[in-house]
């Protein structure tokens, strides 16, 4: 019996002496842990599980950058695995806010550890942010990217504050030039992005619909109709936004027929078929 209450005892130290052992070699392994860590959350199929489980690992990413805060590659992991988190598995507003606040820091940290001109104007005035977006070079689209994606779920989180969706037209630039670099990043995801940007407001509010609507379009035929989000945005903030029913109860029942076992992708189909689900059983009433 005393034996087995020792057990975690000498398993914790076991583990304090691995890590100990690891100490001068974690930082070159950190950013292909964090990589390999994305990608297992992303062929996950269920949410519970990623739900109960990714608060460890963002913990795990939060030590990787104690030892190695200035490792973009890693802070632009813990800003992906961070705003994923909050966005999808946190119904608390406080809290979600709060973490959305921390993957936009982590972002923002991994600009300014890679693009010192960039980091300066992030919080300037439009022309001068404009002015360091457009140089730069698609070595370095993984930060505008990485950049734009937690600005949004920022933004998202704290959608009562004005100056925060101040911020959504350097969102959109920020977009807009990772397409202008590659068109076909994260095949197709910065079209879907930008198909929800468009179809904010109506045309009679200077939103752009029918732009929306093309980058939709555009971004389901690069993910070859992979990307089941991509249809459910689709139907939520485009075809409800022009009183579009067809279309609406079309693309959702695709995305709810569809298998969403995709590598990198099934978390995310899983995702928007759930989210499908509701919109469609809420779009008797909407319509």
């Amino acid at each position: 019996m005393n034996t087995l209450r020792r057990i975690p005892r000498i398993l914790c130290i076991a583990v304090l002496t691995l890590l100990a052992g690891c100490a001068g070699i974690v930082n070159k392994a950190s950013q292909r842990f964090s990589d390999n860590l994305g990608k297992a959350i992303l062929n996950q199929d269920d949410p519970g599980t990623v739900r109960d489980a990714v608060p460890a690992y963002l913990l795990l990413l939060d030590a990787l950058l104690e030892g190695d805060p200035e490792n973009a590659g890693t802070l632009l992991a813990a800003a992906r695995l961070y705003g994923a988190y909050a966005g999808n598995f946190v119904d608390e507003p406080e809290r979600a806010k709060r973490l959305a606040n921390r993957a936009f820091s982590y972002a923002r940290r991994a600009v300014c550890a890679r693009r010192t001109a960039l980091c300066a104007v992030i919080e300037q005035p439009f022309d001068p942010f404009a002015a360091q977006v457009a140089v730069v070079e698609r070595n370095d689209i993984d930060l505008l990217y990485g950049l734009a994606s937690a600005w949004a779920g920022r933004i998202q989180q704290d959608s009562g504050d004005w100056n925060a969706i101040a911020d959504l037209p350097k969102v959109q630039l920020l977009v807009e030039r990772v397409l202008a670099l590659n068109p076909d990043h994260a095949e197709g995801e910065p079209h879907m992005v930008l198909g929800v940007l468009h179809s904010l407001r109506p045309a009679t509010l200077g939103g752009k619909p029918e732009l929306g609507k093309t980058a939709f379009d555009t971004a389901i035929s690069l993910s070859q109709g992979r990307n089941l989000m991509a249809k459910t945005l689709y139907a939520k903030f485009y075809a409800r936004l022009v009183f579009d029913q067809e279309l609406h109860d079309r693309l959702l029942n695709e995305v709810i027929a569809a298998a969403p076992e995709v590598p990198r992708l099934t978390l995310t189909n899983v995702l928007a078929q759930q989210q499908a689900r509701l919109l469609l059983a809420s779009g008797k009433d909407y319509f």
